[in-house]
Order: C-alpha cells, then structure tokens, then sequence
C-alpha cells in the first residue's frame, strides 16, 4: 500500500472550483483503489508520495523536510490567473506571484488540467520533464442527465416554464468570468431565461466586486443569481438547462463545463486558444457577446442543433470519464512512488 498524503484547504472557500477538483480526487482514490493507496489528510507523518492541492504558507514550510518523499503540486492557476480574478495593491500582488512560482518550483512534479500551461510554466524556469498533464473529471454518479419528465418535474420545482428556453452559467462572480457579458445577453433576450450559480468567494478582493455587486442587486427580471449552491444541487440546474454558457476570459479546465458535458447539456464558451486541445471538439465557441447572442438563437430555434450538442456533451463525458480517468492516476502515483524507492536504492 502507498502512503499519500494530501494537502489541501481548497474546502475552505465554498464555490471554486479547486475544491471541486479535490473532492473529486479524493473520492475517486477512495472508491478504485482503497486497499492500494492509503490516503491521509494534511498531516506531517512520514509519507512516500505528498500532494499539494493548495498553496498554503505552511504547506510551503512543509517542502523543505525529508518526511514528505515525492512531492507532487496541484497547478490550478498561474499568476495571471489570480492577477485577474483578485484585487489587490501592487506590492501584494507581486509578492503573491512570485510566491505562486516559487512553491511551484518546490515540487519534484507538477500536474496541469490543461497542457496549454506547460510552456507557460516553462517561461517560469520549470522543465517541462517535470510537469504531466492529467484532465480533470467528475462523477457520472453526482453529475448525470435526467429522464425527461424529471427534466419538466425540476421547471416546475424551480419556477420555469416548460416552454422557456433557459441560459445556465456557473462560477464565481468576477471579472475573469465574463459576467457582465452574461448579464448583457440577459438584458438583450428578456424572453429567455438566465441563471448563474456562484458568489463572491472571495468578497471585497474579488476583481470587478463593486460593479458586478451592483449589477447582482440590479439583475433584469428575466436573470436569476442564486449564490453560491451545494455541489449536489448543481445537477438540478444542468438539467433544466438548454444550454451552459461560460463566457471566461481565463481559465484552465473548468470543472463547470465537466459537469455540464456529464449531465449532457450543450456547451457554449469563449473562442479561447486555451480551449483547442481540451473542450473545443465538444462545445460551440463564440468570440464575444454578439457571437454569443447569435448562438444561443440559432439553438432556441434549431432542435436539431441542441440535440447535436448534447450529444457532443456525452462524448466529452465518456473522453473525461471517471474510470479512464482512475487508471491514470493511479499508473501517475505508482511511477512516482516508484521513483522514490529508485532513489532510496541509489543512496544506500
């Protein structure tokens, strides 16, 4: 059995998505592999394999005793990323980003979501021999597609209408999000309906807070912010969903578009070079608002186009799927413990 330790606060903070990405893992460890890995939750014990989800100042203390074996760091941002989705003065700033690297280069291997970051990580200094690329995933058994007359019992649970073609999108509410375009296409479609799931996470420091507060307490009729919801309720607004917008300027792999492609709702999200190895085959891409808005006409009134795509959703979800996901995790924590015994060989 291999020890792993995980290090983590990602559930400290409600409505992110790296908390998401956490939990997914760890239950996935828990239900493939419970006599093979032995997973524990931030101790300082002796280990053979330590996972840093986040980047905790003592976490960071951490790196520097021989107890923790191989260390492996979770990237769920760059600096660039925190850059836009937080305010900050420019000193703290730069102090955080230069922290972000410098825990990144603590770690003997790095996993990305997405492999459009390992050259951006190698423009840091980090050698791409270091860094391996593992997709997130989600739960087929927490995220999946309702029958369609629980679809017509969850409208009339939540107060839409049958007939009324509804527009969901998810995540925190900031300026990286690209809320206020989804906030626009509200305002030019008042006979659709809107909705976004998430809150300021973040509060006050959140980029873009004063304005889009405002923009929450002032929503036109036809939008609905819910706040931050539980995890386990975010299927129901999937599936009362024609579509799952996500307008982000930034992102890595979006835990919200895995869930969207597991329920096998169509997808739309920006045209993003970030996107083209991981989402675009499966999802319609639109370059701004005005795209967008054409879009989301085109399947309001083409059936056909909003069958296409659900059914694209469910080839994401059986390409990102929970079990060809756990063998790669599990061949990735077997080299890399295998790589510790190598070198406890090699110093004896």
């Amino acid at each position: 059995m291999i020890d792993i330790h995980m290090f983590s606060s990602a559930d400290k903070v409600a409505g992110q998505g790296v908390g998401a990405v956490y939990t997914e893992l760890l239950a996935l460890l828990e239900k493939y592999f419970p006599g093979e890995f032995n997973v524990s939750i931030n101790k300082y014990t002796p280990s053979v394999i330590s996972h840093y989800h986040t980047i905790d100042p003592a976490f960071y203390a951490s790196t520097f005793s021989k107890r923790r074996g191989r260390k492996i760091g979770y990237v769920h941002f760059l600096p660039n990323t925190l850059d836009q989705s937080l305010r900050l003065p420019g000193v703290a700033r730069w102090t955080l980003d230069k922290y972000v690297i410098a825990f990144y280069k603590r770690m003997d291997q790095l996993v990305v979501v997405n492999p459009n970051f390992i050259p951006k990580l190698a423009a840091y200094g980090i050698d791409p021999k270091h860094v391996t690329y593992i997709p997130n995933f989600v739960s087929r058994e927490t995220f999946y597609p309702e029958t369609p007359e629980n679809k017509l019992i969850l409208r009339q649970k939540y107060g839409i209408a049958p007939d009324e073609f509804v527009v969901f999108g998810a995540g925190q509410v900031q300026d990286r999000k690209g809320v206020d375009d989804f906030i626009a296409l509200a305002k030019r479609n008042p006979k659709m309906r809107f909705i976004w799931a998430g809150g300021f996470s973040f509060g006050m420091i959140t980029n873009g807070y004063d304005h889009l507060k405002s923009e929450v307490a002032n929503a036109p009729d036809n939008l609905i912010f819910t706040g931050i919801v539980p995890r386990e309720d975010m299927v129901d607004y999937y599936n009362v969903a024609d579509v799952f917008l996500l307008p982000s300027y930034e992102e890595l792999f979006p835990m919200a578009v895995l869930e969207a492609f597991s329920t096998e709702t169509p997808v739309m999200v920006r045209q993003l070079a970030l996107y083209d190895q991981i989402i675009a085959p499966f999802a319609m891409m639109a370059p701004d608002v005005d795209a967008m808005n054409q879009q989301l006409h085109r399947l309001q009134q083409e059936p056909a186009l909003q069958q296409k795509y659900a059914q694209k959703s469910a080839e994401a979800a059986a390409t990102y799927s929970e079990p060809r996901l756990a063998k790669v995790w599990e061949h990735f924590y077997r080299s890399q413990a295998a790589l510790v015994k190598e070198s406890h060989v090699k110093t004896k």
